[in-house]
């Protein structure tokens, strides 16, 4: 029996993901897509930081899928993009963007590329696009409450009841103290700090009256080609991974799952869904040749060449960087973000609903 191609291979995952988001229109399981409101960093930032700061993201970012960059840090779309298509939502628009005009009736991307949860007053951290959406929230209450024509435009307070709220971030926080040099201890010590910004976020949120979450954990820090090229001392685990990274990845997962029980005991009106990253990536990793990918820890854009093609002074998109021409054979697009092809995976396993505490469809903030 001959061993389907590659390219086969991404085409019926993409054919699948498509099939279940037929499936739950087709179901009646989101007839009234949610609202969404996505706090986070790079990892689902969709052009927070180009509209923001004017940073510039050129090609070959969104070559695969948009053909023009659009601000993310992939060849396509991110895992929060087909999380969206899934619900037959139209794509998140970041807020810091002025050319969409009013355009967030079906929510706002706060999600911005590095940021962190502390120090708790820099642009662009978690507190800071908190306060970001307690101010959108205001204006569009109020433009609601006018005869002003742009009240069409605008969430309404049901919207913002009803709304998902979504966060993911934290990979910042440890990656960061890591690069000022701290121990491992140190680096495990901050964990509690970062857990707790997190939290006060979505009590702030609940207050606001949020009642629906999804928290995402963050991945294994340790297989980034960005962080193998540029730790000299390397301790590696049997996949060719930071050891300590990843550890210290894992104590943060374990600290925020433990948070989203803790709160879900205190908001007993509130459902809070915690989802393993961590798990659905490191496989992707470990079981690289099964998901039809080659060298799992190397970057398809960026330069260097193997093993990691990662120059921290040559990034992707920047003079003298090169590219794959297949990013659906890569797991890593720059050496810190996925191709396309892998977060299309990590969506579907994210929809499969075995990595959430509670299990939990990602269509059970739709209204029915």
């Amino acid at each position: 029996m001959a061993t389907p191609s590659l390219h086969s291979h991404t085409f019926f995952l993409l054919l699948a993901i498509f099939i279940l988001r037929q499936h739950l229109a087709v179901a009646g399981g989101c007839q009234y897509p949610p609202v969404i409101f996505n706090f986070g960093d790079s990892n689902s930032d969709t052009g927070g930081l180009a509209a923001g700061l004017g940073y510039t993201i050129g090609l070959p970012n969104g070559r695969s899928f948009f053909r023009r960059s659009t601000g993310r840090l992939s060849d396509g779309r991110l895992i929060i993009d087909f999380l969206c298509e899934s619900l037959n939502k139209s794509l998140l628009n970041p807020y810091l963007d002025s050319l969409v005009g009013s355009k967030f009736q079906n929510g706002v991307n706060f999600a911005i590329v590095g940021s962190t949860t502390l120090p708790r007053y820099v642009p662009f951290v978690l507190n800071i696009q908190l306060m970001q959406f307690l101010h959108f929230k205001s204006r569009a209450l109020e433009l609601a409450s006018t005869s002003d024509p742009l009240k069409e435009m605008m969430i309404t307070e049901n919207g913002f009841r009803t709304a998902l709220y979504m966060i993911d971030i934290g990979q910042n926080d440890i990656a960061d103290s890591f690069s000022k040099g701290l121990s491992y201890s140190q680096v495990v010590k901050h964990i509690p700090n970062v857990i707790s910004e997190i939290k006060s976020a979505i009590k702030t949120l609940y207050d606001e009256g949020g009642r629906k979450f999804w928290v995402h954990n963050t991945g294994p820090l340790g297989c980034l080609p960005q962080k193998l090229s540029m730790v000299h001392s390397k301790a590696l685990d049997k996949h060719g991974c930071l050891s300590s990274y990843n550890s210290a990845a894992k104590l943060f997962n374990e600290g925020l799952d433990h948070m989203c029980r803790e709160l879900r005991t205190e908001l007993r009106d509130a459902d809070i869904v915690y989802v393993d990253i961590y798990t659905i990536k490191y496989d992707l990793i470990a079981n690289s040749t099964n998901h039809g990918f080659e060298k799992p820890l190397m970057a398809c854009c960026g330069y260097g060449g193997p093993p990691y093609n990662y120059n921290v002074n040559i990034t992707c998109g920047h003079g003298g960087s090169n590219s794959c021409d297949e990013g659906s054979r890569f797991i890593s697009w720059d050496g810190i973000h996925y191709t396309e092809t892998a977060n299309a995976i990590v969506a579907m396993k994210v929809l499969s609903m075995q990595y959430s505490t509670p299990p939990t469809p990602f269509h059970f903030s739709c209204s029915r």
